[in-house]
This record gives C-alpha cells, structure tokens and sequence, in this order.
C-alpha cells in the first residue's frame, strides 16, 4: 500500500469523494484514520488526518493524476450554466439541471 494524499480534520467527506472517484476507475484505494478524530487530545493533531492509500502500487501515478485533476478543478470555482431546454441557471458543479433533468453539454 502506498500513501496518496493526506486530507484536513474537517475534510472526510471529501477524501471520501476522491475514494469514490478512484474506485470509478477501477483503482483499490482505502481511507486511514477515519475515526480517529475521536482521539483528539490525546492523540497528536497531525496523526488523527485521513490520509487515503492505495492498494496496489503500481496504480500511483494514474490516481496521482486523477486526484490532483479532481482537487483542483474545485466545484466553486466552476462557471455557471443556463439549461438550454428550461432556461434553468444553475452553478457549475451541477452535471444535470435540478428542474428539468437535462444533462450538461460538456
């Protein structure tokens, strides 16, 4: 197993997301440290961080690749679309319009 990246306190639900998304790709990844948050105080801050590994290391480089692309094409700095179907404007992180059911044109 090896180490891919190493996530904040309070960004579970975020390591948890680019695990989904590795796993998509067929990728075995495994989060460490997930309940570990419970420890605080007694155990050291910088030891209690979900860190996300991989299974198999020989997939490094292609979910190095995948998880920085992910990471930084954050969802709030995506660009607002108007659905073409109902007019609908929607924020950038949406793939499908919430009112009508329209996929994104990429």
């Amino acid at each position: 197993m090896l180490k891919l990246c190493t996530f904040g306190l309070h960004q579970l639900g975020l390591a948890n997301v680019v695990k989904e998304l590795l796993e998509k790709e067929g990728l075995a990844c495994v989060i460490k440290n997930e309940q570990l948050f419970m420890g605080l105080g007694e155990i050291p801050f910088v030891e209690l961080f979900p860190e996300l590994w991989l299974v198999d290391e020989e997939t490094y480089p292609r979910a190095k690749l995948l998880a920085d692309a992910w990471l930084k094409e954050s969802p709030s700095s995506a660009t607002p679309w108007t659905c073409p179907d109902c007019n609908e404007v929607l924020e950038g992180q949406f793939g499908a319009c919430w009112q009508c059911g329209r996929a994104k044109d990429q």
